[in-house]
């Protein structure tokens, strides 16, 4: 039997404080709010008990950050597609912000099992100056433990509606898509970091970031297959191919902490569930 999930986070600013106001409908749940970095931005994790998808499951996440607000939102562990014989798993994530707030969408990997048949959508609304920080990190298979993606497709699609459209179908049979040299190279991770902004950002400050970002690419192990552009003014984004998702996941987070410095003045302050 497909189970439905659906979760909506509101996050209101109130004087200096964001806080958070949730409803939920299923087996998806979010735990405490916790401030390390002081009341004005709000940490959370969201936690799915049953451990993954199977064909039909849905989970349907809505995040809405009111004016002012600046949320963080992780998860402890991975989102995990499982095999299907039939109708596709999806997780589809609603996201808008607005004017003056700021979100850090940071979940854990996404690993697409052998034989899944996935589903993975986000789309945004931003405002003017409201601001974005997020990723997707997704595993194909786990070659590590001698399971290959050898059958079964993923959907990826994340789309800022006027303003951007990342969209990829994978096939796991379709080996010029999967071997070839100029798509993923037999890489079995790809992702994809992006800071966005509802106001057009000067050409300095694209700049600014671009440089920063390449500066600490430049010197990881993955420089050879990540770049980072700004397709137009409102966003920059970090593609990145690799073997495993730890060192994706590990460039992934030292990007973070650049964009939080130079676009925010922000110390890094990982979340403490990413050390667990």
């Amino acid at each position: 039997m497909a189970w439905l999930a659906n979760l909506r986070l509101t996050y209101r600013h109130e004087m200096g404080r964001t806080l958070l106001d949730f409803e939920h409908d299923g087996p998806l749940r979010v735990l405490k709010s916790l401030y390390p970095e002081g009341p004005a931005i709000c940490h959370n994790v969201l936690v799915h008990p049953p451990g993954g998808l199977v064909e039909g499951d849905t989970l349907d996440i809505t995040v809405h950050v009111q004016p002012g607000a600046h949320a963080l939102v992780s998860s402890p562990g991975a989102t995990r597609f499982y095999r299907s014989a039939g109708a596709p798993a999806t997780q589809q994530v609603h996201i808008q912000v607005d004017t003056g707030a700021r979100l850090e969408w940071l979940p854990l990997e996404t690993i697409a099992y052998n034989g899944c048949q996935a589903r993975n959508h986000m789309t945004l609304s931003l405002a003017p100056q409201a601001e974005l920080l997020a990723w997707d990190v997704t595993a194909l298979g786990l070659p590590a433990a001698n399971q290959p993606f050898n059958a079964g497709t993923l959907h990826q699609r994340l789309h800022w509606p006027g303003v951007w459209l990342e969209e990829g179908h994978l096939h796991a049979t379709d080996t010029r898509l999967m071997q070839s040299p100029l798509a993923l190279s037999g890489q079995r991770c790809l992702a994809t970091l992006v800071f966005a902004s509802g106001t057009p950002m000067p050409v300095a400050r694209q700049n600014q970031l671009l440089d920063a970002v390449r500066a600490a690419v430049s010197t990881h192990p993955l420089a050879a297959t990540t770049g980072a552009t700004c397709p137009n003014p409102h966003v920059l984004a970090v593609r990145m191919l690799a073997p495993l998702v730890e060192p994706a996941m590990a460039l992934c987070q030292q990007l973070r902490a650049v964009l939080r410095e130079q676009a925010w003045a922000l110390d890094a302050n990982a979340p403490r569930i990413w050390q667990v």
